[in-house]
């Protein structure tokens, strides 16, 4: 017997599916330097899930910054979603990365001049 409140195994399986999917670019930028790391995903809650993490334990995973992490605490970064993409209900992986890396290579080119 099912209690209230609590949903099967299958439910939750269904819930999982039919989310919609969310990726993007993003930055993580360091406060007291102005250095950004500009970066995209297909799935920009769990990048932000990583980083939030990755503050928490003071342990860096990302390992484009991983000196500066050493040097100013992880309390010197912050995470930035510059643009989301949701995902078509008909697009496939490939094109859905595709779409992103174009979208993270036009922030690229915008932002130039700040990468470190």
């Amino acid at each position: 017997m099912k209690t209230e409140g609590k949903k099967s195994r299958k439910e939750l399986m269904e819930q999982y599916k039919e989310r919609k999917i969310t990726g993007g670019v993003y930055v993580i930028k360091n406060i007291q330097t102005g250095k950004i790391f500009l970066d995209s995903t297909t799935d920009i809650r769990a990048s932000r899930n990583r980083f939030d993490f990755s503050q928490k334990t003071g342990n860096c995973t990302y390992k484009q910054i991983q000196e500066d992490w050493k040097t100013y605490g992880p309390e010197a970064f912050m995470f930035e979603a510059l643009e989301e993409l949701e995902r078509g209900d008909n697009q496939t992986d490939h094109e859905f990365e595709s779409d992103v890396a174009v979208l993270k290579e036009l922030w690229k080119e915008k932002l130039s001049d700040g990468l470190g």
